[in-house]
């Protein structure tokens, strides 16, 4: 499958600003990097999903989810090739109110988009305050190009890590690479240790 990218990958990379990790440049813009096409779903199709390793499933229509506390979240982005977006804001559902009644003993998880993306994340990465479904960007439903109608945010590690068009959430006892993880990305990726690539 190959990656599809837009305008914004372009800048010169700034060196002395604490906000950015190493290798990273400022952009003001939001660049696109893709691997497929943006799948079209409608939020009366959407679902958001999260399984156990016992086979239980917790299941949100798009009507349930927007019933769930919403959160303003004001953060910068990171993405693995070298652009960085500072002071994004954003407005989703904590992934600590989704995993508010799941009990498991998985350290891991695999992220599930519509379209078949994987990407996989430890649990502990998911929760504590550190990662949310968002649907609004800057004051805005989020744009199918940006993985509306909603995407995972977990903005601590490189950009690939929140899987745009999210479908759910597995619980995994193993850490089992996603696309970019069985292509050569980093299992991890961590942009302040830059650990983008295996």
């Amino acid at each position: 499958m190959v990656g599809i990218i837009s305008s914004g990958f372009h800048g010169r990379r700034q060196s002395g600003n604490p906000a950015l990790p190493p290798g990273q440049y400022e952009t003001g813009s939001f660049p696109v990097l893709t691997a497929g096409p943006a799948p079209r779903i409608p939020t009366d199709d959407w679902e958001f999903f999260i399984t156990t390793e016992a086979g239980q499933r917790h299941a949100w229509s798009w009507d349930a989810f927007m019933g769930l506390p919403q959160v303003d979240i004001h953060t910068d982005i990171h993405c693995v090739t070298s652009w960085s977006k500072l002071g994004t804001s954003w407005r989703g559902v904590s992934l600590d109110s989704l995993f508010e009644n799941v009990e498991t003993s998985c350290r891991f998880t695999t992220a599930h988009s519509y379209g078949g993306y994987t990407t996989n994340v430890p649990l502990q990465d998911l929760l504590g305050g550190r990662a949310w479904v968002a649907w609004e960007f800057d004051g805005e439903p989020l744009e199918r190009t940006h993985g509306g109608p909603a995407r995972l945010l977990v903005p601590h590690l490189y950009f690939w890590k929140s899987a745009k068009w999210i479908n759910g959430i597995e619980l995994t006892q193993d850490d089992v690479p996603g696309f970019w993880e069985s292509n050569g990305y980093h299992l991890h990726g961590d942009p302040w240790r830059e650990e983008r690539y295996s």
